[in-house]
């Protein structure tokens, strides 16, 4: 009796491979397929119409903008809260840990809704903001806040395990050959992390690309202004264009493939070069 040691391909694989195909087909590729079929209905000249009007084209922008802010600040701060959670040991740690979470299980309207409630004039933080000009509530700095508070746990947990797996003896290391605490960080750790930190980037972009339930709250939906695309999608559907509103969706989504294919391209030659 010979056994195929060259074998790679786990028992089962046909029947697992076969699920995944259909659950990716029934799920994603399908759907995602008839709104490309819903907008190829319109003419080209209706369909540029559509998505390149001033109001969209201010909607794209505003969008993609305040998701870039916004993960770009989840990176920073997630870096920094999973470094605290993961080397350092402190009172109620559990706790605060858990609260990382909290977006995950929190309705994102009601984060919109007690964000526009506090930075609101007579709000909790508007009071203190609002007479130094500082407007987060109807404002494109409170979609930025939101847009945080929804990306945050995806960066930290996406950060988490990696940090965890670094080898300390190579930080020791590199202190007793003479680096300091910042080269140490620079040379070091940040090159091991690098990957994890770009895959936490996309992730919290990606959600904020398209985010809806919060931002309807606290933006105030000002055409040119605060309304952001998955709104104007929302307000064509409204007005009965169903067409072009699903030629708008169009657009957002090629935004994000392109987006997250290039962040992909990143994150290989990332992995290629520091892993």
């Amino acid at each position: 009796m010979t056994t195929d040691v060259n074998r790679r391909v786990l028992p089962g694989f046909s029947l697992s491979l076969g699920y995944t195909l259909l659950y990716m087909s029934l799920l994603v590729a399908i759907p995602l397929g008839a709104g490309f079929l819903k907008a190829s209905h319109l003419s080209f000249s209706e369909f540029w119409a559509a998505v390149a009007s001033e109001r969209a084209l201010a909607a794209y922008r505003l969008t993609v903008g305040a998701s870039l802010a916004s993960a770009v600040i989840n990176v920073v701060v997630g870096v920094l809260v999973a470094w605290v959670l993961v080397r350092y040991q402190f009172p109620l740690k559990g706790l605060l840990d858990s609260l990382v979470d909290l977006p995950f299980a929190l309705p994102t309207a009601v984060a919109g809704l007690v964000y526009s409630d506090l930075f609101v004039e007579q709000g909790w933080y508007g009071r203190f903001l609002v007479p130094l000009g500082i407007q987060g509530a109807y404002s494109r700095l409170g979609i930025v806040l939101v847009l945080v508070f929804i990306g945050f746990p995806f960066v930290v947990r996406t950060l988490q395990p990696v940090l965890e797996g670094l080898d300390k003896d190579v930080e020791e290391a590199a202190a007793c050959l003479g680096a300091n605490r910042l080269q140490t960080a620079l040379r070091v750790i940040f090159p091991s992390i690098l990957p994890a930190v770009i895959t936490g980037f996309a992730l919290a972009f990606a959600r904020s690309l398209g985010e809806y339930g919060s931002v309807v709250f606290v933006s105030g939906n000002m055409p040119f202004r605060t309304e952001i695309a998955p709104v104007l999608v929302v307000a064509r559907l409204e007005e009965f264009a169903y067409t072009e509103a699903t030629a708008i969706a169009v657009v957002l989504l090629t935004i994000s493939f392109v987006t997250l294919f290039l962040i992909n391209l990143l994150e290989r030659w990332s992995k290629r070069h520091h892993g």
